[in-house]
């Protein structure tokens, strides 16, 4: 898990930068974790008191996503402003106490205010510490760094449906939101105490743009920054690279909230096996998979600028057809290789992808690039996919409803290899 060393940052030894890494990374471990601890429970939920439906259990990541897209344009314009450890340490502390809360809900709309509060936490993380990251490492790491940063995907999606079901068969669902929520808030501490370098300090010389102090000015400015927005928009290969991800988000989406609902309906896991056996597979190979795509994507960059996002697309593309066979097979020495196979493609995607986002933007909007992409990949990926697959499962069955991930896997490839010849021809 450690990056290269390469010329040291005035601002910062690589120890620090290094702790700096390993601290957000493990953040991001808890933010993963807290998002799809409720995913493992499903099925409880369903058969508890509560007796939620399946489209009011798709709607809590729903709503919780709305909630993050919606706080992310604001914060990714403080981030590019304001010194971004405080606006982070508050984020993990507020996501992380409202985790915590989730266990008090003592009906579906209880449930769902506490589940939608985390979003205005996990917004303030998700839109700065990239930024922050691509302040700590130059171009030509990146792709490792954020493969390291981005492993924390799988590996806290995995621990929320292991960790989630586990504490849920042996205590109950109040206490898994317990378990989730309260670590996170002896990690906020430590967020206060990482560098905060000049934007741009690890691009080229005389690009640096010093730190600005939090203050009132700088909280006045937020409604001028959100001008930087259009121009976001303008940006043809940074439109594309974010249109590809919200095709992939909501594939991925959709495949993590209903996978083990639908292990233990479609194909008769058990319900303890159906989130162990998916979580397994899930940090097994999104591990190796975020790990080979980040190295994939440093070692072509020395060919191509568009490096990121031929790796990106193209390991997309080969995982349509594994997608296919995991929701089509009813043989389980046949779709759970297909599993493994697809789920390893798709992780291949995320350092490159990230990487892409933030070298096609100016230093001192990183953080804004990040929170529109956030808020598109949301809007238009898992915003939608969770709860449409729930409906779409009341109507007809969940077997049917998931096959349209697949489809959303293939619009995925197919815009980030189109974005990527054009950026060749440009």
């Amino acid at each position: 898990m450690t990056v290269p060393a390469s010329p040291r940052p005035a601002f910062a030894s690589d120890a620090a930068l290094r702790r700096g890494l390993v601290l957000l990374t493990l953040v991001n471990l808890l933010n993963y974790l807290d998002r799809f601890v409720v995913s493992a429970l499903v099925e409880s939920l369903k058969r508890s008191a509560l007796a939620l439906t399946d489209a009011e259990l798709g709607s809590l990541m729903t709503g919780f996503v709305v909630v993050y897209t919606l706080a992310s344009p604001i914060f990714g314009t403080l981030g590019d402003r304001a010194r971004r450890p405080r606006l982070v340490a508050l984020g993990v502390a507020f996501w992380s106490a409202a985790t915590a809360l989730s266990a008090l809900a003592r009906s579906f709309h209880g449930l769902f205010v506490a589940r939608a509060a985390v979003g205005v936490g996990e917004a303030a993380y998700g839109t700065i510490a990239p930024s922050l990251l691509a302040d700590y490492f130059p171009r030509a790491q990146r792709g490792r760094a954020f493969a390291v940063f981005f492993a924390a995907i799988p590996v806290g999606s995995a621990l929320g449906y292991v960790v989630g079901g586990l504490v849920d068969r042996a205590f109950g669902w109040n206490a898994a939101f317990l378990v989730a929520g309260l670590p996170g808030l002896l990690l906020a501490g430590l967020i206060l105490r990482l560098p905060d370098p000049p934007r741009g300090a690890s691009d080229a010389a005389g690009t640096e743009v010093p730190v600005r102090p939090a203050s009132r000015a700088v909280f006045a400015s937020v409604r001028g920054g959100l001008g930087a927005y259009p121009g976001l928009l303008r940006n043809r290969p940074y439109r594309l690279t974010v249109l590809g991800y919200a095709a992939y988000t909501f594939a991925l989406g959709g495949m993590a909230f209903w996978m083990p609902a639908f292990l233990e309906r479609v194909r008769g896991v058990p319900r303890a096996e159906a989130t162990v056996v998916f979580g397994a597979i899930v940090v097994a190979t999104g591990f190796v998979g975020t790990f080979a795509g980040g190295w994939i994507g440093d070692r072509l960059l020395r060919r191509t600028d568009q490096a990121y996002l031929w790796v990106s697309g193209v390991a997309t593309l080969l995982a349509v057809p594994c997608a296919i066979v995991v929701f089509a097979s009813a043989s389980r020495s046949v779709y759970v290789p297909a599993l493994v196979a697809a789920q390893l493609l798709l992780f291949a995607s995320t350092g490159p992808v990230n990487s892409a986002i933030v070298n096609v933007v100016a230093p001192t909007e990183r953080a804004t690039a990040v929170a529109l992409s956030i808020l598109a990949i949301h809007l238009l990926g898992d915003v939608p996919s969770p709860v449409l697959i729930g409906l779409l499962s009341d109507a007809a069955s969940l077997g049917r409803a998931v096959l349209i991930v697949p489809v959303a896997v293939f619009l995925s490839g197919a815009i980030w290899t189109y974005a990527a010849w054009r950026g060749e021809r440009s």
